[in-house]
């Protein structure tokens, strides 16, 4: 594990190599390089003879950014609790754990001296990682020692960005690829910490308009609309926005009916539904999207309120037949049962038969 004394110093450095004095730098450091540790490399004379010139490129990269926590159980606290609210809307298939030997403790302990120690098999603490491959970049979170939490961005290969690989483009490089990791923690915090406003509320099902044409507006009551919405969701993270298609492979991964097949069309069309009603946006002038803020906080409120808050309330409508109760019981376990047993009594003063 490695430490650092001064983290904002490290950060201001490491905010350099985004600016182009940075070529410069790390040509330098390319040309000491090839010329103490490469047999082959020309000295300065015989390239100047020959016109002999190298050329540096970068093929792969990573950005990452560490949260630290004053105290390791805060930590496990929180990662724990955002991995559990984004898991289903991101449609996560895996999430790694390596478990360690030691807990992440709840108050901060007193300096120790330094230990070294080489570990990879257990590590002193749970390692969990999640992860989201999106073409050759990657997007993952995961804990780090007693009390870091760090996000990464990784161009596994730097075409994937758009704007080239040689060391003149690396400034351009890092900050693609700082837009990206800043836009994989901007829609997790948005998943995370969803709202939406009593206007947009009574506003969706009516109809809009796009440029001059008028589009119908969003019912999320058809089914149809639950999967795009939720398909938006998932396709959020994003590095390089979605596609309509990419929406349409995912609308059709949701249901089994194969004789009403969802594609790129149907797709654009309630795509532009949602523009209208500025929830998403078109990436300047291509046929790609991204959500905005509000619109994926919105669009995650009314997946959870949808599945976490009125289908519990549908289901107390229903008699209650005593029941063993949940196996590894979590505190809203708890507060679903109480719902339960007070929806009664507001079911029974409203009228609605059960």
């Amino acid at each position: 594990m490695t430490s650092v004394s001064d983290a904002a110093g490290l950060a201001k450095i490491a905010d350099t190599l985004s600016e182009p004095r940075a070529i410069g730098r790390l040509s330098q450091v390319c040309e000491r390089w090839i010329y103490t540790c490469l047999c082959f490399a020309l000295d300065f004379d015989e390239q100047k003879r020959s016109g002999f010139r190298y050329q540096y490129s970068s093929y792969q990269i990573e950005y990452s950014r560490n949260l630290i926590f004053q105290v390791g159980g805060h930590l496990d606290q929180v990662f724990q609790a955002l991995i559990d609210r984004s898991r289903a809307p991101l449609d996560l298939k895996t999430i790694k754990t390596i478990l360690g030997y030691r807990r992440r403790p709840r108050y901060r302990r007193t300096k120790r001296s330094a230990e070294w120690e080489v570990n990879v098999e257990r590590p002193a603490y749970d390692l969990t990682i999640f992860k989201l491959h999106c073409g050759k970049l990657s997007l993952k979170i995961y804990s780090k020692g007693e009390r870091v939490l760090r996000i990464e961005a990784v161009a596994h290969n730097t075409l994937e960005l758009n704007c080239g690989r040689s060391l003149e483009k690396f400034p351009e490089v890092v900050s693609r690829l700082k837009g990206v990791l800043e836009r994989f923690a901007d829609a997790l915090s948005c998943i995370d910490q969803c709202f939406i406003g009593d206007d947009m509320l009574e506003q969706l099902p009516l109809a809009s308009r796009v440029g001059k044409t008028i589009v119908g507006g969003i019912d999320l009551n058809k089914a149809r609309m639950r999967k795009v919405v939720e398909a938006v969701i998932a396709l959020a993270p994003s590095p390089n926005g979605f596609t309509a298609a990419d929406v349409a492979a995912r609308v059709g991964g949701f249901g089994n009916d194969r004789r009403a097949p969802y594609g790129p069309r149907h797709a654009a069309y309630d795509l532009k539904k949602l523009r209208a009603k500025h929830i998403v946006c078109r990436i300047g002038h291509t046929r790609r999207y991204e959500p905005l803020t509000n619109g994926l906080r919105a669009m995650t409120a009314l997946v959870v309120l949808r599945n976490k808050a009125i289908k519990p309330l549908l289901a107390a409508a229903q008699p209650l037949h005593p029941t063993r109760g949940a196996q590894n019981p979590k505190p809203i376990d708890a507060h679903y049962r109480a719902l339960q047993l007070a929806m009664q009594c507001v079911f029974h003063e409203l009228g609605i038969a059960a």
